[in-house]
């Protein structure tokens, strides 16, 4: 292979890798269809073994290692699913993998890493460190190694992604993906144009690691700080992607984490799937650039489906509050017996759902006879939540909404 990976690089590894990942569904979503005013179509690549699209490239690479590669083995350096994805096919195939992940890696991923047989070495603060570690033991032990998104096999790999879903719903004209690294989105593009020729393709980058947008824009690149799709969060664009992305990759366009909390919301209530925050950058991007969509047959890749189980939960609750569903209400009353009764027999008879009461005599009252409550409730809708405020008010109480 050249430097640039082709089309038919990608479909040359196409067998490899369909044998040795799950032929994940393409289903179009009928629901989101709606909400967007677009024909979606969503690609189902958290449901891989490892529960993200990274597979395809693990596969495509180590199936192409030399009989004397693969007997040195590989390295690699990760603090997500690329770690997990080259554990797992090198185990498979019997190649040794070490994996180089930066010391602040939560145990959970280390120890899945090291179930799929890999050597975890913790170094550095930063993948950045993490990645000179891992080239500097490469060098001294002969491992190969495998960037997760800058090496043309790895592109080839993710590429296959869109092989299969133009086969799935051929009358795709559009393709939305996440941006980190772009070997996703540069394979995709080579694999995707090769079959339809007029394919647009648009990446989606979280507007605090927009380094991809900045970089085509000619800008200085500023990325940096927490976010929720942290799959995504790369400064540094792969030289092999970024070459064509900027041949064939239509823009790149930014989304907040609350636009990526809300698709995520969206996919878990409409879809009943699970994605982290990268795998749901695409929906965040239709949702908030809808205009650019609408009329269009676009394809989701939900690349990933790797979230802590309490950012989901923290994730949905936060989409009830701010869908009107969950309130917080503080309402004035009297210091008496049966008063704290008498608001949760109007709440209930209004079809709220009590899940929080706080109970304050000292600070939040005018005077001794008077008290406070914190009420937090769950209703149907906003304008649930507005009856059931104006039934409190009319039977004599004041009302506060948090």
């Amino acid at each position: 292979m050249t430097l640039l990976p082709t089309a038919a690089d990608v479909a040359a590894v196409r067998a490899e890798v369909a044998a040795a990942t799950a032929a994940t569904p393409c289903l179009k979503s009928h629901t989101l269809s709606e909400i967007c005013g677009a024909e979606v179509w969503l690609k189902f690549e958290n449901h891989q073994f490892i529960g993200a699209f990274k597979e395809r490239g693990a596969v495509a690479k180590l199936s192409r290692l030399t009989a004397a590669e693969r007997a040195a083995g590989v390295i690699a350096m990760s603090a997500g699913n690329h770690a997990q994805a080259v554990a797992y096919h090198a185990k498979r195939l019997g190649i040794r993998a070490v994996i180089v992940m930066p010391a602040f890696t939560p145990f959970s991923k280390v120890q899945r890493t090291r179930d799929h047989g890999a050597e975890v070495v913790l170094a550095g603060e930063t993948l950045a460190e993490s990645a000179v570690e891992a080239r500097l033991r490469a060098a001294a032990e002969g491992l190969v190694f495998v960037h997760p998104y800058d090496d043309p096999w790895i592109v080839a790999g993710q590429g296959t992604v869109a092989f299969e879903m133009l086969e799935a719903a051929p009358e795709i004209d559009t393709l939305v993906i996440p941006v980190g690294g772009g070997g996703l989105i540069a394979g995709a593009a080579l694999a995707g144009q090769s079959v339809k020729p007029g394919l647009e393709v648009v990446g989606v980058e979280v507007d605090s690691f927009a380094a991809c947008a900045q970089r085509l824009a000619g800008q200085e690149i500023s990325v940096g700080g927490a976010t929720i799709a942290e799959g995504i969060a790369v400064r540094d664009i792969g030289a092999v992607p970024f070459a064509i992305i900027q041949e064939r990759v239509k823009q790149v366009l930014t989304v907040s984490d609350a636009d990526i909390e809300r698709a995520i919301a969206l996919l878990v209530e409409v879809e009943k799937t699970i994605v982290e925050g990268a795998g749901a950058a695409g929906l965040a991007a239709l949702l908030v650039h809808g205009e650019q969509f609408r009329g269009r047959k676009v394809g989701l890749i939900l690349c990933g489906g790797n979230i802590d189980s309490r950012m989901l939960a923290s994730i949905l609750m936060r989409a009830m509050v701010r869908d009107g569903r969950i309130l917080r209400l503080s309402i004035g009353i009297t210091d008496r017996p049966g008063a704290l009764a008498d608001v949760a027999r109007l709440i209930g008879a209004d079809g709220g759902n009590i899940l929080e009461v706080q109970h304050e005599r000292l600070f939040a009252a005018g005077t001794a006879k008077a008290a406070g409550l914190d009420v937090t409730i769950e209703v149907m809708d906003r304008a649930h939540g507005t009856r059931l405020t104006e039934r409190l008010v009319a039977a004599g109480y004041t009302v506060q909404r948090r």
